[in-house]
């Protein structure tokens, strides 16, 4: 299983100790690694996503960008254990992807689509191999596609609509842990017992798959999106109730069929 960490704050933050310790979990997880990190404006800071196909522990690359001082807002980062994609750049969390508007939309995902037969049209258009960027590439249609019939772009309170039943879609019969960034607004989503937490600190809120530090870190609210907003939660969807219980046969089947690609 991967591992994600998200940060939302009122103001800049020192998260290089944050960072690193959540980054020492790669020998967990060595398939890969992925930072992204944000302008104040939502913007991402150039050059982007960094991210290798190399376990984070032993990427030189990641050691000198943590020795540097990291001060941002928003963070989103990733450890990688595979389940579909090889090990290529390409495959590594998180992902970005436009909206018809220019909004950027960034997603780390930990675990598996299963049952995601509406995902297979990106199969030929994605850049990677992944279930988890298919579904970034389909929430951002679905967004294109109510931005035209409305004739604007989607108010905050409609993105987490979108988002929220998007959601609820695929959780059902998925292992769809998430955390979503649309360059306002950092939301997050569990439906497995005891994959996402957050620790609420002063006026900043941190996400991560395993508590991080000391603190009162909590579970994350089950099995419903929330989204945190400069530091605070701001919103929480309903409970749609489709939780996922581990099954072997399903990573079966799952690598049977990437097989067959």
């Amino acid at each position: 299983m991967c591992e994600m960490l998200g940060i939302s704050a009122r103001r800049r933050r020192e998260a290089n100790a944050t960072l690193r310790e959540f980054f020492s979990h790669a020998e967990r997880h060595p398939h890969g690694w992925g930072l992204a990190r944000f302008e104040d404006d939502g913007a991402l800071v150039a050059p982007g996503v960094e991210k290798e196909p190399h376990k984070a522990t032993a990427s030189e690359h990641l050691h000198d960008l943590l020795s540097e001082r990291i001060d941002e807002r928003t963070v989103i980062a990733h450890i990688r254990f595979a389940t579909v994609g090889t090990m290529e750049y390409e495959n590594c969390h998180p992902f970005t992807a436009a909206d018809n508007t220019g909004r950027v939309w960034t997603l780390a995902h930990n675990g598996t689509i299963f049952k995601g037969a509406l995902l297979n049209e990106y199969i030929g258009i994605q850049f990677g191999e992944t279930d988890s960027e298919r579904l970034l590439l389909h929430l951002v249609d679905r967004v294109n596609r109510a931005q035209i019939w409305l004739g604007r772009a989607l108010r905050e309170d409609e993105r987490f609509g979108m988002l929220s039943t998007v959601v609820a879609d695929f959780a059902k019969g998925n292992k769809l842990n998430l955390l979503v960034f649309d360059g306002e607004v950092l939301y997050a989503h569990t439906n497995f017992r005891g994959a996402l937490h957050y620790l609420q600190e002063d006026d900043s809120l941190t996400f991560s798959t395993n508590p991080l530090s000391q603190g009162e870190w909590k579970p994350l609210p089950f099995a419903r999106l929330v989204a945190a907003k400069d530091g605070e939660f701001v919103r929480e969807g309903p409970f749609h109730g489709h939780e996922y219980i581990h099954n072997p046969e399903d990573y079966r089947f799952v690598y049977m069929n990437f097989a067959r690609l």
